[in-house]
């Protein structure tokens, strides 16, 4: 069981376009990064490799047929390790999200049901894409309820004039905690499930091909998508982040539509690989593209300096 054997069952070339959930989940709050984030990101690297390691063990058979060069039908890896690992980096995940608070291991414990559901059963039915989308959903959400700042139960004290309230701030950028993230952040939340619903659809014609409805279906909510995330909002001034969250918006539709478009009109095998492949890398920019929007571009900048490795790792295990 090589090094090798453990980074292609993991899909590590893909663990790039997993910080920026939880960065993302922060910008929509329009809070700092914090410890809380770290954290959360921590918690969604284990979840995600828990998946994987669980999809491969889940799908042993069927790649012996389509994928036997894939670590367990080659023999590289055995199913009990690659269970074993799926469990530990759960456990793992789901230890790091009741650290960043209560509200956290919430979001990560529907999040592992998510991935643990999709990999066992919901794979090959209808609501497999959905629940991949609401995976990512949850991934971003668990960013932002890291990120907030836990509230606690006053104390009780004597009976005393009740000052009045501070007062709110009017452009609605305040840090909620627990069920007041969760709200903030569920548009951006919704973008990046909504992106990951295609990229699941698409990716089930990856071994056969043959499909042309779903890239084409895929292509036209990527562009929706991109003019969603991109647009200036009326009524507020430009600044840095609108004008970062509409150039990242077109590197997103850019990233995620050529392979798209490509397999739309020849949906060979290859291709539609290609398509697979592009959703994926395009999941950093429309993370930055989020960010940007909610007025964090510095965290914008950040998430795509991500980029660069990504690309790097791809060349060495296959992003699909």
């Amino acid at each position: 069981m090589s090094l090798r054997a453990w980074a292609e069952l993991l899909r590590v070339s893909a663990l790039f376009t997993v910080p920026g959930d939880a960065l993302a989940g922060a910008a929509a709050l329009g809070v700092r990064p914090n410890r809380g984030t770290a954290l959360a990101v921590g918690a969604s690297l284990c979840l995600y490799e828990a998946g994987m390691a669980l999809n491969d063990w889940a799908d042993r058979d069927e790649d012996a047929v389509d994928r036997p060069h894939r670590p367990i039908p080659s023999g590289r890896i055995t199913p009990a390790a690659a269970l074993t690992a799926a469990a530990a980096l759960t456990a793992t995940g789901l230890t790091l999200a009741a650290r960043a608070g209560r509200p956290s291991l919430a979001i990560g414990t529907a999040l592992a049901a998510a991935v643990w559901s999709y990999d066992l059963h919901l794979k090959h039915t209808p609501a497999g894409p959905l629940a991949m989308g609401a995976a990512r959903s949850l991934d971003l959400l668990l960013g932002a309820t890291a990120t907030a700042p836990r509230t606690r139960a006053p104390r009780a004290t004597p009976a005393r004039p009740t000052p009045p309230p501070a007062p709110t701030p009017a452009h609605g950028r305040g840090r909620p905690g627990g069920a007041g993230a969760v709200r903030k952040a569920l548009p951006a939340a919704a973008v990046l499930g909504a992106h990951t619903v295609g990229v699941t659809v698409v990716s089930r014609q990856e071994a056969q091909g043959g499909s042309t409805l779903a890239p084409l279906a895929a292509l036209v909510g990527t562009t929706g998508l991109g003019v969603l995330t991109g647009r200036w909002r009326r009524g507020t001034p430009a600044s840095a982040g609108s004008l970062a969250a509409g150039g990242l918006a077109a590197v997103y539709v850019g990233t995620a539509g050529r392979p798209l478009a490509h397999a739309a009109l020849n949906p060979s095998p290859p291709l539609t690989q290609r398509a697979v492949g592009g959703g994926i890398r395009a999941m950093i920019p429309l993370q930055a593209a989020l960010a940007a929007r909610g007025g964090a571009a510095g965290t914008a900048l950040g998430i795509m300096g991500l980029v660069p490795l990504a690309r790097t790792f791809a060349r060495k295990v296959s992003l699909t």
